[in-house]
């Protein structure tokens, strides 16, 4: 069958002072799911499960972030989620660290409903 992307959400998380780019993450897929209320699958009862969920994170050190712990704050779907290089490191050389910012793209797909549903 045919998948649509239903979903786009895109969100932005920092950590000013852990420089911890996985929270970071965390912070930016937060933002993004925050900006989503999603009724077509009870409107149409499909089951949350049928939702492939793929996470896009930016970030500087991309080989920092733990993906596994990003993807347990994914409340439905099954989930993917990649890590490149992206986001932004706003470096304060005179206290030598760096605050870290990331993005996150959450996209989310169902197969194609055309012919299994009619709305009233």
């Amino acid at each position: 069958m045919t998948e649509k992307r239903i979903i786009l959400e895109m969100g932005t998380g920092n950590d000013l002072y852990g420089q911890n780019y996985t929270k970071a993450a965390q912070r930016a897929v937060q933002d993004a799911l925050h900006h989503s209320s999603i009724t077509l699958f009870s409107k149409l009862g499909i089951d949350h499960s049928e939702m492939r969920v793929n996470v896009t994170i930016g970030v500087q050190r991309p080989e920092e972030v733990d993906c596994d712990q990003v993807t347990a704050d994914l409340p439905r779907g099954l989930a993917k989620v990649r890590v490149v290089k992206g986001g932004l490191d706003v470096v304060d050389d005179a206290a030598g660290t760096r605050h870290v910012v990331a993005t996150a793209a959450i996209e989310a797909f169902l197969e194609e409903l055309s012919g299994r549903y009619k709305l009233s």
